[in-house]
């Protein structure tokens, strides 16, 4: 048996609108639509970018121990990321474990979309990476922000290294996501200034991963990036698609044991990743408008697809990217 991905919402909607649509879904579906009309309703087409290896691997979902380095294999690439420290004044260096979660991506994706929109290794941050949080939905006070500030030091403090089966084989050397700065300080209290945590003002990228980035870029869109901030999962499924889709020449068939490889790491049951695997699917579908892809009873089924970003909407954003 074969079903779309996204159990129709995208359909629903454009057939019938937001709000006939979601009184003909299920209520455990309904937030499918929200995701699907969100998309397709968006005007602002603004872009995010990311590089090629984070399609094909992953940061982890979960928490790791503080001293655990993560191996995360792809097709043909393996990502791997080592903690690291990091000193604040004059204190001890602080162990900081590998970042995980959707925070920590949503942070890289700021990263790297900032970094090929003004064509530099150099990254404002301040107030335009709080207004770009801010159009995600996370909101800079409380539980999220600090979760936000563990995760910029845990990216700090990392290295990371992709090893290509390919082509792009040498291209990658051991290295960091940054090389100075995504730290924050502690802001000094006075009658009329500011409180709290400031970032620094600007963090430059590492040069190995910042070449790679600019050769390797991969568009998405803003609006679905923001629909799936807090769904980690979905997110990576997401960018996987908006690489692989337009890519293809046939319909493609991806085999449940495949899927578990690059999406099941620590599942030890086939049926239980299965299970999980379709509900991650079903928003990254909703999220990437263009996209075709069915649930089959031995995988699923991707076929040709528009990318989520079109070359106008890639012009239209300021963005020159290669070939």
């Amino acid at each position: 048996m074969v079903q779309d991905a996204d159990h129709g919402a995208r359909k629903l909607v454009l057939a019938h609108g937001r709000d006939q649509a979601r009184a003909m879904m299920a209520p455990e579906q309904r937030g499918l639509i929200d995701i699907a009309a969100e998309v397709l309703g968006d005007e602002a087409g603004k872009i995010g970018i990311t590089y090629t290896g984070f399609c094909l691997t992953g940061l982890p979902h979960k928490r790791l121990s503080d001293e655990q380095v993560w191996e995360k294999r792809g097709h043909r690439v393996v990502l791997m990321i080592e903690p690291g420290r990091l000193r604040r004044g004059m204190g001890q260096a602080k162990l900081y474990g590998v970042p995980y979660g959707a925070r920590a991506r949503m942070i890289l994706l700021y990263l790297q979309t900032q970094a090929v929109r003004t064509n530099s290794c150099e990254v404002e941050l301040g107030r335009s990476m709080r207004e770009w949080l801010g159009r995600m939905g996370l909101t800079w006070g409380g539980e999220t922000g600090r979760a936000l500030r563990e995760q910029a030091a845990r990216i700090a403090a990392c290295s990371l290294k992709f090893s290509w089966e390919n082509q792009m084989a040498s291209g990658w050397e051991a290295g960091r996501f940054v090389r100075s700065g995504l730290r924050f300080q502690r802001a000094v209290e006075d009658a009329g200034g500011p409180q709290g945590d400031l970032w620094e003002d600007r963090v430059v990228l590492d040069e190995v991963f910042y070449q790679a980035l600019r050769q390797h870029p991969v568009p998405l869109r803003e609006t679905a990036l923001r629909e799936l901030s807090g769904l980690s999962v979905s997110l990576d499924i997401y960018i996987w698609l908006a690489y692989r889709l337009h890519t293809l020449k046939a319909p493609t068939p991806v085999r449940w044991a495949a899927l578990k490889e690059q999406f099941g790491l620590g599942y030890a049951e086939m049926h239980t990743f299965r299970r999980d695997f379709k509900r991650w699917l079903a928003p990254a579908v909703a999220a990437y408008s263009e996209a075709r892809v069915e649930v089959a009873d031995d995988g699923v089924i991707l076929y040709p697809s528009r990318p989520p970003v079109g070359p106008k909407l890639v012009a239209l954003g300021g963005l020159a990217l290669p070939e």
